[in-house]
Formats: C-alpha cells, structure tokens, sequence
C-alpha cells in the first residue's frame, strides 16, 4: 500500500507543478494564492485512494490538533446520517444513487472544511485531495478536449480561460494514471480492483484503513458494487 501511495503522491506533485506553472503564466488572472480559502466550503465526495493519503497525512498531526477535528467529524457525519441513516463504516458513498447525492452535499453548504485551520491554510496541504489541487481552473486537455469547463468565479474576470493555450496540461494522461494507481489501490486493499469507490472528507478521517476489515466487508458489498458497474 506504501508503494501505491508514493506513486500517487508523485501524480499528485505533478498536479502541483502544473498549478503553479498557470499561476505564473496567467498570475493577473487568478485570485489562487497561499490562505486563500473560499473554494473550501460544504461536501464533496473524494476517492477511497484520496481518503487513505489524506489519512496517511492527518495522522501524522499532533493530537491536540486532531481531536478537536475528529469531533468536527463526528458531528458531521451525525447529519449526513439524518438524511442517510443507513450511511455506516466505511463510509462509501456509492450505496447511494449519484441523483441522490445532492441531499448529502448540497450546492448551498458554505460550511467551512474541518481541516481548515484558523489561518486559513489546510491543516494536511501536502495530502489534500486530487479534486482541491484541481479546483479553481479549468481543465483543458493539450489535445483541446474540455475535462471540466468550470473555474472559480474570482479568477479570469473578463477573460476566458478556455481560450487559453498556456494553462492546458496532459490532464487525460493524468487521469488515466490516476484511475491505474485507483485499481492497484483497491486491488491490493480488497483483493479485487474497482473502477470507482467514494467518500467524504470528514469520514475519511474516521477510517481505519489498516484495522477494518475490508476483505469481509467486501464480501457483502460485492454484488451491488458488480451489479452497478463499479468494478
């Protein structure tokens, strides 16, 4: 599992140098600074890979930072199971139809992240998700094929961005490394490789990846996961 997540963070990195390269070329443009936070609001779900490396990271804080934040957690989770009460560990979030997700992470949510501290700055920046890294830029593939027109709406006043050679990256590579490494992950941590399993930020840090049970859990879960082309 080590080695599946040194490979990840190295995909990861290359997210990071691509970032910053659009900050440079495009830096009258985007608002994306060190601090800045207001992209970090309400739910949004992340992979089962995502959730093991942003534990690998949040385990590695002292424990007077992170009990206040498993209790934040905790809490959350509490009003996830208000709507889904059935929602239990590991906490994956494809037992749910996808036109049903917008109940559990609703677009008006602008709860701050639980693993925002009070600078502003993410407590485990080094291990956050692939989908923060991507976030606040539009992602255009070198090939000209639009991955995700959207974009922070406090970047590219009066511009657009899309139009814009410089801030493309190999992003269908990207992606089809991410989901080999998914596949490897999920192979080695259930014995058999998914093409998708989701979570969320705040139960990822109530997972125990190394004491749960994957294996038996995965005996139960198996058919519906097949059946709905997860696998």
């Amino acid at each position: 599992m080590e080695e599946v997540l040194e490979h990840y963070a190295a995909l990861l990195q290359e997210v990071g140098v691509w970032f910053n390269r659009c900050l440079s070329v495009a830096a009258g443009d985007i608002s994306c600074k060190e601090g800045c936070s207001a992209c970090c609001r309400g739910l949004f779900d992340i992979t089962l890979l995502d959730a093991c490396y942003l534990k690998s990271g949040f385990d590695q804080l002292d424990a007077a930072v992170k009990i206040p934040v498993i209790r934040r957690a905790e809490e959350r989770l509490d009003r996830i199971r208000a709507v889904w009460p059935e929602f239990s560990s590991p906490y994956i979030l494809n037992f749910r139809p996808d036109d049903q997700w917008n109940q559990l992470m609703p677009d008006d949510d602008m709860t701050p992240c639980l693993l925002l501290g009070e600078d502003g700055r993410c407590l485990v920046y080094d291990h956050r998700p692939m989908t923060c890294r991507l976030h606040g830029l539009p992602l255009v593939d070198v090939g000209g094929e639009v991955m995700d027109g959207d974009w922070c709406t406090m970047n590219f006043i009066g511009c657009d961005p899309l139009k814009k050679e410089e801030l493309r990256f190999e992003f269908v590579r990207l992606f089809e490394r991410e989901l080999s490494l998914f596949r490897l992950f999920t192979a080695r941590l259930l014995n058999h490789g998914f093409n998708e399993l989701d979570t969320l930020i705040p139960t990822a840090l109530l997972m125990d990846f190394d004491g749960f049970d994957w294996k038996l859990w995965l005996k139960n879960a198996h058919p519906y996961l097949v059946n709905n082309n997860y696998a």
